[in-house]
């Protein structure tokens, strides 16, 4: 009798919008999933019992991204529930807007601390629990490539490193074969965006909408399977044609 051995994963950042999007899509494709959270137990309680009634299976970690031992004590209960993993994503980032010369150095700070120390910390904290083969997937944003408009200059230069760690990253783990590849995603519905920020947003895309979280997560789906597993270095943009 064969007996199947379930895939597993962890997402940072886990927990709503893209994140959780990318959770229960991964959940679905088979993944047993960690997934942290910042704040609201209640709400990513509530993810990982939905995912288990559609099937799937879940748990939520409590983890800021903002601090390196919470970071590999996500990694360290991931590997404990789950044994060694198949697939991590790296999600988890903030959102902080303002011209050069008036943004603070308390937000620069948090925004540097979690869009890229935080980044590198959970890629290299989780590195070595993946299994040779696994896949690595950062969740950057179009704003690397282009913004169209002033205020978003500290947030950009995040995203744009994140994209740049993934090219050296690659190339880290290709002996074991590991591959390392970054979505960016443009404006996408969440619950951060008011119905008004969503008409706005939607007036400027090409196709006249914004993203699903959904179809964020089925990027990450492809990513994160074994028709993908020739693709690393990578960012790929899914944008509504904003960037073009």
């Amino acid at each position: 009798m064969t007996i199947e051995v379930k895939k597993t994963a962890l997402v940072f950042g886990g927990s709503r919008g893209i994140g959780a999007a990318t959770v229960a899509r991964l959940a679905k494709d088979g993944f047993a999933v960690a997934f942290t959270f910042v704040s609201r137990p209640d709400s990513a309680k509530s993810h990982a019992d939905d995912v288990a009634a559609d099937g799937g299976q879940a748990f939520a970690i409590e983890a800021d991204s903002n601090s390196a031992a919470a970071i590999r004590s996500a990694v360290e209960q991931s590997v404990e529930q789950l044994g060694k993993l198949d697939v991590v994503v790296v999600n988890a980032g903030v959102f902080k807007t303002g011209v050069v010369d008036e943004f603070s150095v308390e937000d620069l700070d948090q925004l540097l601390n979690v869009n890229v120390r935080g980044v590198f910390l959970s890629v290299q904290a989780a590195t070595p629990h993946i299994k040779d083969g696994g896949r690595i997937i950062t969740i950057g944003s179009n704003t690397a490539i282009r913004t169209g408009h002033s205020g978003t200059s500290a947030y950009q230069g995040s995203k744009a490193a994140v994209a740049a760690f993934v090219k050296g990253w690659a190339l880290d783990l290709a002996p074991r074969k590991i591959t390392v590849n970054n979505v960016q995603p443009g404006p996408t519905e969440t619950d951060i965006l008011s119905p008004e920020m969503v008409a706005a947003l939607s007036a400027r895309q090409p196709l006249k909408r914004i993203a699903k979280p959904d179809e964020i997560a089925g990027l990450v789906s492809y990513l994160a399977g074994n028709e993908a597993s020739y693709m690393t270095g990578s960012s790929v943009t899914i944008d509504g044609g904003f960037v073009l």
